[in-house]
């Protein structure tokens, strides 16, 4: 019982310093005005947040390997012979033809309206379906109201001895010596050259 008491009086003599140190420290709640401001801030902040990554996310896009826009490994052993029907690679949006002139990578899409030509074998040629535009399996315009040649991609042949070809940049063919061994050939969809005005 002695300990207790004599415990007892600093015991107490904290329990009042606290006491009287709490009284000093109010915390109100904020007011309605104050909550709604810290609501729309926040609200503010994130929309302006969600923005700003959609506009980083939609100007600096990332294209994989083997999707449109982004870089295609062709086959060289499904490069078609000289003069023969394009190779159509429908995932990349594109045709492979081969011309005496060299290599060509097509964009699959009318210089018109954006329909979808295709190869007509019968008259060996492209030929829209929608308004009749016919192109060479140059690319080059025949007839109809297409403004200009189909638009090229940007290819890159390599060889076995390590040397490369690429398209050039007015879109002309990429000369092939078809007696050297052709390791690989790259078609860039992200890297689209204008078909020349006709």
């Amino acid at each position: 019982m002695a300990t207790a008491e004599s415990t007892s009086p600093r015991m107490m003599s904290a329990a009042a310093a606290r006491q009287t140190a709490a009284p000093g420290i109010q915390v109100a709640a904020p007011s309605r005005r104050e909550f709604l401001y810290y609501i729309w801030g926040a609200s503010i902040a994130l929309l302006l947040g969600e923005a700003s990554a959609g506009l980083i996310w939609f100007a600096f896009p990332r294209f994989k390997e083997g999707e449109f826009g982004g870089t295609f490994a062709f086959n060289p052993e499904e490069l078609p012979s000289v003069g023969a029907a394009p190779t159509s690679v429908p995932a990349g949006r594109f045709h492979v033809t081969l011309t005496s002139d060299g290599l060509r990578a097509l964009y699959g899409v009318c210089t018109h309206l954006g329909c979808l030509p295709k190869w007509v074998p019968t008259n060996n040629r492209f030929e829209c379906p929608c308004h009749g535009s016919k192109f060479h399996l140059s690319g080059d315009w025949i007839e109809g109201p297409a403004p200009r040649n189909l638009d090229r991609f940007i290819a890159t042949v390599t060889y076995a001895d390590g040397t490369t070809l690429e398209t050039p940049v007015d879109g002309g063919a990429i000369p092939l010596d078809l007696n050297r061994q052709i390791t690989s050939i790259q078609i860039d969809t992200g890297a689209r050259i204008i078909g020349a005005l006709h």
